[in-house]
């Protein structure tokens, strides 16, 4: 009988501990996750599994430049600039990161035109 009682124990917290492990999100599904939701236009959504990722690994490059990314389709064009920096720092060499950073900057420059455009003729 106490022999039963152990193993069954012992079965209650091995099952436990696995389902305990099944429950944390590993940085990379993170990253997997948020690329889901900004394949369903759920920006919100990836930006929150891509900050959940960096939270975890904050070396994470490509947690970096998925945020980067959606900040951009957000309007948050100076949060993604520093998030593309920041993955630089971590990855100068990354092709991926360099040309995105590249568009980033093109793309925000007739925006920039546009304001001071704007801020002139006001005056």
């Amino acid at each position: 009988m106490r022999i039963r009682l152990a193993a069954g124990l012992i079965l209650g917290c091995v099952v436990a501990f696995l389902l305990a492990g099944c429950a944390v999100f590993r940085p990379t599904d993170q990253v997997r996750f948020g690329l889901w939701a900004s394949e369903q236009n759920l920006w919100d959504e990836a930006t929150f599994r891509w900050k959940k990722a960096l939270a975890a690994d904050p070396k994470s490059v490509a947690a970096r430049n998925n945020l980067a990314v959606a900040y951009e389709k957000k309007g948050l064009f100076a949060e993604a600039l520093k998030e593309y920096e920041e993955a630089l720092k971590l990855d100068p060499n990354n092709t991926y990161v360099k040309s995105n950073y590249k568009n980033c900057q093109e793309n925000i420059q007739p925006l920039k035109k546009e304001a001071a455009e704007t801020k002139n003729e006001k005056k």
